[in-house]
């Protein structure tokens, strides 16, 4: 038995089986997809593919390119069960594939409200493409956008909302925009473009009262004011997708427990990207990332564990935001104390983080 089974379609998952396939193990990779299209471009589906209802999903690579690479792709067909004993993953379909090595790379769901019913028709998350589908589908119908989130996927959408000629609103619980990740300057500079562009934008807010009829929201409670709502979208973060892992006895604690070369408490399963909870380099307190940057290298770390040429991730973590007018680049992470220091000459809106060196 040498099959390498990976479980996600994500940027993790797909940067893996490139990098075995690179190494000529093509073969060897059962890639298990729980959506029944070809692994594609995230990014994109909170941008250009809002923008023009003919917009396609952006894959990371054609199906021929699969093909010639020995790879198996299983679409729309999503591990059910894992069988550490006997090596064997389980999809729903009931085709059981076995391993010598087992990737998890099952992503995150987006986070929702206990308030709110699972299923309205004016309520909307943006975590896959049946997400973006269906958002991309409301807008000729929605005069009005409200945005419950003031972090990187809500101000993505309000932005691009915004240039469609939707009438947008941000309520933001906390005191500013995208406080886990920029610098009180860097917010303060993204909520005067945003607002400038004719978005009604508001921070530190609570929200509640929700009322809902039949299969619609039609009102929310901001401090103390009765909004109307047409659309509704939930950008209030994400949680890994874990179950797959807790029902098979992998510990898990905000996400798949890692070490630094990507191994669970079992060494022949690994976890990688934005399920995946690894040891900080410096600190070695447990983090959870959930960038592009980071499924990249981590995927690149646990292809260097299976290769039997295991080798510590280290990468300096990095993330990116459009919105709108402002393209946003961020390295490493933001200190506790907030520390953070400016170049000779640069501008307020430049302020960086002082860094731990990763290297």
């Amino acid at each position: 038995m040498h099959e390498i089974v990976i479980v996600g379609g994500g940027h993790a998952g797909v940067q893996l089986r490139g990098a075995l396939a690179a190494a000529g193990h093509g073969a060897r990779v059962h890639l298990v997809c729980e959506e029944p299209v070809l692994p594609y471009q995230r990014p994109p589906l909170s941008k250009a593919y809002q923008k023009r209802a003919d917009e396609a999903l952006q894959w990371h690579r054609g199906e021929t390119w699969f093909a010639e690479q020995g790879i198996t792709l299983h679409r729309g067909d999503a591990a059910a069960a894992i069988d550490r004993t006997a090596r064997t993953v389980t999809l729903s379909g009931g085709c059981v594939l076995g391993y010598e090595w087992l990737v998890l790379a099952t992503g995150t769901r987006a986070r929702r409200l206990p308030q709110l019913p699972q299923r309205l028709a004016n309520v909307h998350v943006l975590r896959s493409a049946g997400d973006a589908e269906r958002l991309r589908a409301a807008w000729p119908t929605a005069a009005s956008l409200t945005v419950l989130g003031g972090g990187f996927i809500g101000l993505e959408v309000a932005a691009t909302a915004r240039a469609l000629g939707n009438a947008v609103r941000v309520l933001e619980t906390a005191p500013r925009l995208m406080q886990r990740s920029v610098s009180p300057e860097l917010s303060a500079h993204v909520l005067e473009v945003h607002r400038a562009s004719g978005i009604d934008l508001r921070t530190g807010i609570s929200i509640g009262g929700f009322e809902v009829r039949g299969d619609r929201l039609v009102s929310v409670q901001a401090g103390d004011e009765r909004l109307a709502v047409d659309a509704l979208l939930l950008g209030i973060g994400a949680v890994p997708e874990q179950a797959l892992a807790e029902a098979a006895g992998l510990p898990c604690d905000n996400g798949i427990v890692v070490d630094e070369q990507m191994r669970t408490a079992d060494p022949a399963v690994l976890a990688i990207g934005d399920c995946a909870s690894f040891p900080e380099p410096t600190t070695a307190r447990r983090l959870r990332l959930e960038s592009v940057q980071n499924a990249n290298d981590q995927a690149k770390a646990a292809a260097a564990t299976i290769l039997l040429m295991p080798q510590a991730y280290r990468a300096l973590p990095w993330f990116w935001s459009e919105q709108g007018s402002i393209r946003l680049q961020m390295a490493g992470l933001a200190p506790a104390d907030g520390e953070r220091y400016r170049r000779p000459g640069a501008t307020p809106t430049s302020t960086a983080f002082r860094q731990t060196d990763y290297k």
